[in-house]
């Protein structure tokens, strides 16, 4: 299954300019993939590690309707250790994604992790970010309430040539 396809079912949109996958569930399915910083038609785009996991996608939304960004946040101002780790993520983020510009560009994407300047703004950028394998506190905060992703059947499916979410998936109790 091409993984482009597999992402664009998995989002249910189409992807606005190349992504690679970075991270992929125990089905081989994309879990993560790392993204242009402009996107097709030359908007700055700051997030560099998107999340595509249906699964993954769930859990965290709940989490963020709970108020997990603002308790994130709150973490980060009141604990001095996690929010030094939470500046040397975004700082990392951007250094990153700046090195894969091509020179003169301009505008440019801003911003460290989900394009926040500071402090937390999308828990599936941080999430997704630490899924790539870098160090994140707020990723590694969240992933125990993510995982495992242990779904029973692929959340993707090839029907009749053609890849689109498949309709005997459902989220794993």
């Amino acid at each position: 299954m091409d993984d482009a396809a597999a992402v664009v079912a998995q989002l249910e949109r189409p992807l606005r300019a190349p992504a690679d996958v970075v991270a992929r569930c125990h089905l081989s399915l994309p879990v993560v993939t790392r993204v242009a910083p402009l996107l097709d038609d030359g908007t700055p785009f700051p997030t560099r590690f998107w999340l595509s996991c249906p699964l993954a996608r769930i859990r965290i939304g709940r989490l963020e309707g709970a108020g997990g960004v603002q308790a994130m946040d709150r973490r980060a101002k009141k604990d001095p250790v996690f929010g030094a780790a939470l500046d040397a993520a975004h700082s990392r983020y951007a250094a990153e994604r700046d090195a894969a510009l091509p020179a003169g560009v301009d505008p440019v994407p801003t911003g460290g992790v989900g394009g926040a300047r500071a402090g937390v703004k999308c828990l599936h950028a941080h999430y997704a970010d630490t899924a790539a394998g870098n160090d994140n506190p707020v990723g590694e905060a969240v992933a125990p309430w993510v995982e495992p992703l242990d779904c029973a059947v692929r959340c993707v499916a090839e029907v009749d040539g053609e890849v689109t979410r498949n309709p005997k998936w459902r989220e794993p109790r």
